[in-house]
């Protein structure tokens, strides 16, 4: 957005890091010790939030967990054969989202983590 300034707009989905989701402005500058642009703090966020996803039965495909959130446009990246993070829109209701991901938790499938869920995801799991 502005190299300059050391504004970004984040545009893939993070797996690991600070609080940010993919569309978010964010500040980040040259730090002298670890040699790189570092995250610094977010300025906006999107309204977007990111969803970590561990496969814990062993032999499970992934990939159907994915292509079923890639049904409610939720895209995904997968880190490895166990790991994936979701990115979903602030146009996607949330509990959609944590209906599958519960559904799966029972059955011991998978295990997942909110590291960024935005305020409107928030507000869509309460009034549901």
């Amino acid at each position: 957005m502005d190299l300059e300034k050391g504004i970004f707009k984040l545009d893939n989905i993070p797996f690991f890091g600070p609080m940010i989701a993919t569309e978010d402005v964010f500040f980040a500058e040259y730090d002298e010790k670890e040699e790189r642009l570092t995250y610094r703090e977010t300025i906006e966020t999107s309204g977007n939030s990111i969803v970590q996803i561990i496969i814990i039965e062993k032999g499970f495909d992934k990939e159907i967990i994915r292509e079923k959130l890639k049904e409610i446009n939720c895209e995904s990246e997968g880190m490895n054969e166990t790991l994936f993070a979701v990115e979903v829109t602030k146009e996607v209701d949330y509990s959609f989202v944590r209906s599958i991901l519960e559904e799966y938790r029972e059955l011991s499938v998978i295990d997942y983590g909110e590291p960024s869920l935005s305020d409107k995801h928030r507000a869509d799991l309460l009034k549901n």
